[in-house]
């Protein structure tokens, strides 16, 4: 069937994808190879006797796994004195070591 020199390789062959190319298409994305095989861009491969090659995609990598953070708000005690209205307790940490935790539902739940 081939008359190159050396021969082509078979279909059958591991290394089928090695034989010249007799006619190539690439607006249509793919070629024929001396030895009877359609090769395609995706490198699918379609052999002289009808048996479908796949392409050789490599798998593509798991997007991260998302969660969802619940946030937890400080709930700050009211002052009586005026300390939190002119800033004195957010400097010393008073406001925070006096906070506690509020859960945060979401809407409509």
């Amino acid at each position: 069937m081939c008359a190159h020199q050396p021969p082509c390789p078979s279909a059958d062959g591991s290394d089928r994808d090695a034989a010249r190319v007799v006619s190539a298409h690439p607006e249509q994305g793919w070629s024929l190879l001396c030895n009877g095989t359609i090769v395609f861009d995706d490198t699918g491969e379609l052999l002289p006797d009808g048996r479908v090659v796949p392409p050789l995609r490599p798998l593509a990598p798991r997007p991260p796994k998302l969660t969802i953070a619940r946030h937890r708000m400080l709930q700050v005690p009211d002052r009586s004195d005026g300390r939190a209205a002119a800033g004195g307790p957010a400097a010393s940490g008073e406001a925070f070591r006096d906070a506690q935790p509020v859960e945060r539902h979401a809407r409509g739940a």
